[in-house]
Order: C-alpha cells, then sequence, then structure tokens
C-alpha cells in the first residue's frame, strides 16, 4: 500500500511530510531522481546490522509480517531465531543499490540449506497446513535431513510446487476473503526466496511505499497521512483501490516485471511455478491462469510501487 494521495493549495504533488512534535515519530528525506520527498517512520524502529533503513534505496529482509501472515515479527523473524543475513545476501544488496538496472543471473547459489533452515524457523508455528497437511512441528522431526533433500530438489531442479489449499475468513463487509494456504516446503522455499528478493527490490521501492514491506503495512502509511495532515493545510485526499487486484494479476506481465532485475532463469521457473500450482477447494484442483493465492508467502511485489506517484 502506497500512502494515500492528498493535496494542498500550495503544490498538486505528493505533500511533505514534516517533523512531527513529540517523542514518536519523526521526517527523513527520501531521493526520488530529482524529487525530493518525505516519510515518517517511528522513531523506535532499528536498523538492523548498518543495513536497513527507511530511507528510498536502501531496506532488506521479508515482507512485514513473514509476507503477510505467514511468519511473525519485522523482518520475519522471532527474536529468538533471528540471525544475521548472509554475505552473499548483503552483497546482492549492495549492488542492487550501486547498480539500478542490473539483473542478477546467478541467485538460486544462496538458496541453500542454512537459508532454508532460517526460512524454516521464521514461519508462523501454529499456521493451518495446507495440502500436504504437514504442520511446522512434525516437519521439524528430521529437520537437518528434509532441509538437505529439498536444497538438493531446488537445485536439480526436481522440486515441485503443490496447489495451495483454499479457504475463506470474513471480510467486514460480509463478504469472504479466498486465501491460499501452501505446503509448508512451498512456504520454506518461499520465505527464502523472498529473502534474496527483498534484498534487490527494497533498494527500488520509493520512501513513500508500505505495502509488503519489512516493518512496513497500512497502519504505518496511515500514521504517516495522519502526520501530513496535522502539519500541512490539506484540501483534499484520495483514497483508492484496485478491485479484486490478487484474484487477477497477469501472470505475463507480472513475470515481466520481475525480469527487469531477475535473469536467473532457475529462480523465474520457481516463481511461475508458484504462480500456476493452482488452488484445491472441496477436494478439487482449480488450475490458475490469472491471479495469485492471498496469504502466500511470496506475495508478488506491487511493481508499480517502484514508480513515483504524482497526484492530477
Amino acid at each position: 500500500m502506497d500512502a494515500p494521495c492528498s493535496g494542498t493549495g500550495r503544490s498538486r504533488h505528493w505533500p511533505e511530510v514534516v517533523r512531527a512534535s513529540g517523542p514518536r515519530w519523526e521526517g527523513r528525506t527520501a531521493e526520488a531522481g530529482d524529487d525530493r520527498r518525505r516519510e515518517v517512520r517511528p522513531r523506535h524502529s532499528s536498523d538492523e546490522a548498518g543495513e536497513r533503513t527507511w530511507e528510498t534505496g536502501q531496506g532488506a529482509g521479508g515482507a512485514k509480517g513473514g509476507a503477510k501472515g505467514n511468519a511473525a515479527g519485522s523482518h520475519g523473524v522471532r527474536a529468538q531465531d533471528r540471525a544475521a543475513p548472509s554475505l552473499g545476501i548483503d552483497r546482492i544488496r549492495k549492488t542492487a543499490r550501486e547498480r539500478k538496472g542490473e539483473r542478477f543471473t546467478t541467485l538460486l547459489h544462496h538458496i541453500d540449506a542454512a537459508l532454508l533452515q532460517q526460512a524454516y524457523h521464521w514461519l508462523k508455528r501454529d499456521a493451518a497446513p495446507g495440502v500436504d497437511g504437514m504442520t511446522w512441528d512434525s516437519y521439524g522431526e528430521g529437520l537437518e535431513d528434509r532441509l538437505r533433500d529439498l536444497e538438493f530438489r531446488v537445485h536439480q531442479g526436481s522440486y515441485r510446487a503443490q496447489p495451495s489449499r483454499r479457504a475463506h475468513i470474513p471480510k467486514p463487509d460480509g463478504r469472504q476473503r479466498p486465501l491460499g494456504i501452501a505446503a509448508l516446503e512451498d512456504k520454506i522455499v518461499q520465505r527464502a526466496v523472498v529473502e534474496v528478493l527483498n534484498a534487490i527490490y527494497e533498494t527500488d521501492f520509493l520512501g513513500f511505499s508500505y505495502g509488503f514491506r519489512p516493518g512496513r503495512g497500512q497502519h504505518d502509511a496511515l500514521d504517516a497521512l495522519a502526520v501530513s495532515i496535522e502539519n500541512r493545510a490539506v484540501n483534499w485526499i484520495l483514497d483508492a483501490d484496485i478491485k479484486g487486484f490478487f484474484d487477477n494479476i497477469s501472470h505475463e506481465w507480472m513475470m515481466r516485471f520481475v525480469e527487469h532485475r531477475i535473469g536467473d532463469q532457475r529462480v523465474l521457473r520457481l516463481i511461475r511455478n508458484w504462480l500456476k500450482a493452482g488452488v484445491v477447494e472441496d477436494g478439487a484442483l482449480q488450475p490458475a491462469t490469472k491471479g495469485t493465492p492471498q496469504g502466500a508467502v511470496l506475495t508478488p511485489p506491487t511493481m508499480l510501487q517502484n514508480f513515483p506517484l504524482t497526484c492530477p
């Protein structure tokens, strides 16, 4: 989610968020080409390992809450399982920051047993099982052997994505929101891939983008908007949503966007397989020709967030 768009009598561009009084929030300047914009962040948020900041061109880690509900905490890491990111992923992040047009052609070797083990511990432990019926605890029995076998299958190309199990949760308006619950091994591999991809894409996001980013979410965007309108004379606010976005994502166009930065065909094949795996509902397999399951660990990056937003 990007922060909602608002307008003042003096400017028709994105409003500057100035420093707010009190101990909770502070403003920081973010660069977007020649366009200077401000963002706000909680003062208590930390920059891990000197790498993750909230400014454009920096950041790391997995999506908030471990990519929408499948892991816990900022960066998707529980405190007792927190580990420093690998040097390889740090190098990816550094290269992505310094070479904005770089396409990364060798990424799969970073999806090793060590990262898969981290990904396993980042998952939500009491999450509902997928079509495999496997729970977090049961997979942990003989974990090292399982992860070595999973690493081998991923690198040999014999790993196969399983369809997601369809579940529904109620929405505030009384409708049902369809969720896709992946098999446990799919969650593990997806979470590891998220770690690698976010090292690249976090360097491209603009400061006012909040959706599916480490340590950010819609509430942070609304807080930033609140600080802005308390400090500026705002005349209007635009709140827009894409109806049925996850249900209607074009697989072809999604892959085209991903391929701007990802050139490793093995990683691209993994993403295509997850998109095409389909869902099982009432015992029947429904093939996927478009869209992606909501609630998945690997939530597709909202690539449009990478482009500057100017209000009309």
